[in-house]
């Protein structure tokens, strides 16, 4: 069973998530650290800068499919759910705010590039 096929353009996926993982970081740091905002509202405030540059950016550099706004709602209403289930559990847990970035930047790196790959940006058969 060859699984390379399902990793086709993790690589690119993997670039635009460095940009994107900078954008939602320093988001969260500044609402969390500096402003005093709990863990939950700052990941998804983070979460949703980042996640138009990485829709734009995926759609176009990663799977090379055109933008909508069905799949855009698609991608950012499965991504924040994430993003704030991860803050709420970090906030009732009471973990540390570079602990909740990490476990959420693991998991929407492989559950992202899955969903994107497989719904999102899945090529439509003629």
């Amino acid at each position: 069973m060859d699984i390379r096929p399902a990793f086709h353009g993790f690589s690119r996926f993997v670039s635009v998530g460095l940009l994107n993982t900078l954008i939602h970081w320093s988001t969260f740091f500044v609402l969390h650290t500096a402003m005093g905002f709990r863990q939950a509202p700052s990941n998804f405030v983070g979460f949703c800068l980042a996640v138009s540059f990485s829709f734009y950016a995926n759609a176009r550099y990663t799977f090379k499919q055109k933008t909508s706004v069905s799949r855009y709602l698609l991608f950012v209403g499965f991504m924040g759910l994430m993003s704030y289930g991860v803050g709420y559990v970090a906030d009732q847990l009471l973990l540390p705010g570079l602990m909740t970035l990490v476990v959420f930047s693991g998991i929407s790196l492989v559950c992202g590039f899955f969903y994107s790959k497989f719904f999102v940006f899945r090529e439509r058969e003629q």
